[in-house]
């Protein structure tokens, strides 16, 4: 089993989850999260000051697969979060030891 952690923009959620849903990929955890890569965070005007913003909003999106199913996780993730410009995100992919679902007992992969 694998973790696949993807920091997207957040107005490409809708796309990614629907990409997901189409490799029949049913659970996912999405939480709200600020920082910044190389584009090292942006200037805005605000009532006519300008000020820097160091730390980007963007969507952390997590979900659990069979290692099987990874490749076509990451690459739905990727083709439907990309913008072509800087900041669109990051695709991070890590072990899982093992799962367990609360209500029932399953473990592993059952537990998924």
């Amino acid at each position: 089993m694998k973790i696949v952690v993807a920091i997207i923009k957040p107005f490409k959620l809708d796309e990614v989850r629907e990409s997901l849903i189409a490799l029949g990929i049913e659970g996912l955890t999405v939480t709200e999260v600020k920082g910044y890569g190389r584009q090292k965070g942006h200037t805005e005007i605000y009532r006519g000051n300008e000020y820097a913003v160091s730390f980007l909003p963007k969507l952390k999106i997590e979900v659990v697969l069979p290692s099987d199913a990874v490749a076509a996780a990451v690459d739905a993730i990727a083709a439907s979060a990309k913008t072509g410009q800087i900041g669109d995100g990051k695709i991070f992919v890590y072990g899982i030891d093992s799962a367990l679902r609360i209500r029932t007992g399953e473990t592993d992969a059952n537990a998924l």
